[in-house]
């Protein structure tokens, strides 16, 4: 039987909207399905770094997401809490070509913008609709069965499906796929809405066992999102809103803005696992959470959901014009995955785990005080621009404290 469809996505969010927006750009029978209705909210780190701005810029997709009153981001601001002070660093993430915005906006927005685009480029979309099952034969994937809105079960069929169906993805858990590089959950954090609170840029503070991270968004709104220790979890959730607002005491100052601003939304509470999951097998590829996922201390999700579903539309379509065979343009999709996002990943499980500061790294944040170029370099780091690896290089953090020697001796 021939399948009516060369690629049906399973989940239409960012990581699937935009595959099938992709893959329907070329000419591809794409069919997107999803639970969810559109617009509609979902857990959400917000924050597209300038690499997936770019992207979307590069998509003809920006302007939309500006047009909703998305306002630009363009400063990081990291104020640490060591014993002996708290330091505060300001720096741009800068790409290569001087690009350094960065948006956050609500997934009601974001997710919508996606999904029309898709429908615009040719793919169609069915919203509101459960799949109950794959599909399979002779041990290949080979199509979707579900309904829409408790109507009767369908089956659709297609060359190939692609699960983009977030963290418990049905896909990748009815192919058992191999799942490696795996850390536990380290960090739980809350997170809610905010009227008249300022902050400037993206604002993450520091503090021994905490952390916090503000940025601005859609309609005048600030997200603030406050994280502890995932074995503090449960203490955590015996009281959201007193142990938030407490922990926000930790920065007197960030305090004080919070207590004249207005909380608008309930609260809302995540904490991730990480880990890497092969990506593809017969007649079955994933793509977003469901191939990859790390803690969101980093806030680099979107871009990444941005970045995969580019490489992932590339390699299909290499399949399906005879450039390379199925297995050869899936395996190299998984390698350049992988490479490019190791290092971040480990760095970020790291981070998670919400760990004292060593003595080390409070040398090394103090040198870097008056450094701009340092400064911006570390921004990087959180905008997924810049190796972890190698800004904390013995010779690149020699030549930061040999700067702040040198500054310090004049």
């Amino acid at each position: 039987m021939s399948p009516d469809y060369d690629v049906i996505v399973v989940g239409a969010r960012c990581a699937g909207a935009t595959t099938a927006m992709l893959l329907a750009r070329k000419g591809y029978r794409v069919l997107a399905v999803d639970r969810a209705t559109f617009p509609s909210d979902t857990v959400s780190t917000h924050m597209i770094q300038a690499p997936g701005v770019a992207l979307l810029k590069q998509w003809g997709l920006l302007e939309p997401v500006v047009a909703a009153g998305t306002p630009p981001i363009e400063k990081y601001t990291f104020d640490f809490g060591f014993q002996s002070g708290s330091v505060r660093l300001a720096g741009t993430a800068r790409m290569p070509d001087g690009f350094c915005t960065a948006y956050a906006p609500r997934r009601t927005i974001l997710d919508k913008i996606l999904v029309d685009a898709a429908a615009a480029a040719g793919a169609e979309i069915r919203e509101g609709f459960n799949v109950d099952s794959l599909v399979v034969e002779s041990g290949q994937v080979v199509g979707i069965r579900g309904s829409s809105g408790g109507g009767a079960s369908v089956v659709e069929r297609a060359r190939l499906v692609v699960g983009a169906d977030g963290r418990g993805s049905r896909v990748a858990r009815t192919v058992a796929a191999e799942q490696y590089n795996y850390h536990p959950k380290g960090q739980y954090q809350y997170y809610s809405y905010w009227r008249d609170l300022p902050i400037e840029g993206f604002e993450v503070v520091i503090r021994p066992g905490r952390v916090w991270a503000a940025q601005p968004t859609n309609d005048g709104l600030t997200m603030l999102a406050v994280a502890w220790p995932i074995d503090e979890k449960n203490a955590y959730r015996a009281d959201i809103e007193g142990n938030y607002l407490r922990t926000l005491e930790l920065s007197p100052e960030f305090a004080e803005r919070v207590r004249a601003a207005t909380r608008v939304e309930p609260f809302v509470g995540a904490g991730v696992e990480n880990y890497f999951r092969k990506p593809y097998g017969p007649g079955w590829a994933l793509v977003g959470d469901a191939a990859y996922n790390k803690d969101p201390i980093t806030a680099l999700g979107i871009t990444d959901a941005f970045r995969g579903a580019e490489l992932l539309a590339a390699a299909i379509d290499q399949t399906y014009t005879g450039a390379a065979g199925f297995d050869a343009a899936m395996a190299e999709y998984q390698r350049i995955r992988d490479t490019r996002n190791t290092e971040v990943f480990e760095h970020t499980a790291h981070l998670a785990q919400l760990e004292p500061a060593s003595a080390d790294f409070e040398r090394l944040v103090r040198a870097m005080q008056g450094n701009q170029e340092a400064i911006d370099q570390f921004s990087g780091i959180n905008a997924g621009l810049v190796s972890p690896a190698d800004f904390f290089d013995p010779a690149n953090v020699d030549r930061i404290l040999a700067t702040s020697t040198t500054a310090v001796n004049r």
